[in-house]
């Protein structure tokens, strides 16, 4: 397991995201073959209760739901993913994100044909078969890192998103702290339900942002108790890294208490956009966050880069 920094594991953010659309099963096999350590899986749930690799709730904003199903939408105008059965969903076709496409643009202009026919939404339980051929046939043993998309929310439409992914993973051989898993979730209490319900010994990573809702939690006292239940935080890597008025880049008052306590860090997300004032390029950053700001994990949306950044800097 790596700690304070050493040899620090790449995870696949949607897979290897920058290159291709997220979460497709495509973007999971590029993202291993580029060397990942982790790729990650966003769970949600359909109407008939599958699970599925999706990022939001809802539908609209990388697939083509509204022009399938057009009067499907709730009153908000969204197209959420609890309101269709898995074979609706299949009928989908995956594209770049609307609200934010970022590189993707340059790869897949709106409209390009390559986006047409090729991509589809998979369910959790084929993708944890793929990734487990792949690790077969390679010989490698690349690591799951599903999240927990509003637990509470599905909770409220009948479904338990948890015990759902629990019984897919004990199905597929994830049961062990020692395997190679992380399960991640924003919401502190079903971290806390994990543990304490489910009484899981899978290593379990708390999801931050910079919020008021985090505030407790990021006391030294909230970080002391956090690790009587998880083994790491997953922050944007901002929330970790300070820039003083010297225009020198310092380990942020959050890095030392969580390390105090003991947690592992996993922050997110490494790209090529919207990159901070302190660094001129992603390998840059990624040269930071390895070298002077050590971690224990990045999520890259580029793994191929992650993995040479990391193999350089480590010698």
């Amino acid at each position: 397991m790596a700690t304070n920094g050493s040899n620090p594991r790449i995870i696949a953010h949607r897979g290897a995201s920058g290159y291709l659309p997220e979460h497709t099963l495509e973007a999971k096999v590029l993202a291993h073959w580029q060397g990942a350590d982790f790729l990650e899986q966003d769970v949600v749930a359909t109407r008939d209760g599958e699970l599925i690799v999706f990022h939001d709730i809802h539908l609209e904003s990388i697939t083509d739901v509204a022009a399938l199903y057009p009067s499907r939408n709730r009153e908000d105008g969204h197209y959420y993913a609890v309101d269709f059965d898995l074979s609706e969903i299949r009928a989908l076709t995956v594209g770049r994100r609307n609200d934010d496409p970022g590189e993707l643009d340059a790869i897949y202009p709106q409209g390009a044909p390559e986006l047409s026919e090729r991509f589809a939404v998979s369910t959790l339980r084929e993708e944890i078969d793929l990734i487990q051929e792949l690790n077969r046939v390679t010989g490698r043993d690349v690591g799951i890192y599903p999240e927990l998309k509003h637990p509470a929310w599905h909770r409220q439409h009948g479904i338990d998103l948890t015990e759902g992914l629990l019984d897919i993973l004990a199905a597929t051989g994830y049961e062990n702290a020692e395997d190679a898993i992380f399960v991640q979730c924003f919401d502190p209490e079903e971290i806390r339900r994990l543990r304490q319900q489910f009484a899981t010994p899978l290593r379990l990573i708390q999801l931050i942002d910079d919020g008021q809702d985090y505030a407790g939690l990021l006391t030294p006292d909230g970080l002391v108790e956090l690790a009587e239940f998880a083994q790491g935080i997953g922050s944007g890597y901002g929330q970790l890294a300070e820039f003083g008025a010297d225009e020198m880049v310092r380990r942020s008052r959050l890095f030392e208490e969580a390390r105090a306590a003991g947690l592992e860090l996993h922050p997110y997300t490494f790209r090529r956009r919207d990159l901070p004032p302190y660094a001129e390029s992603l390998e840059a950053l990624l040269e930071l966050f390895f070298g002077d700001i050590p971690v224990d994990a990045v999520f890259c949306d580029y793994p191929d880069v992650a993995v040479r950044v990391r193999d350089s800097v480590g010698g």
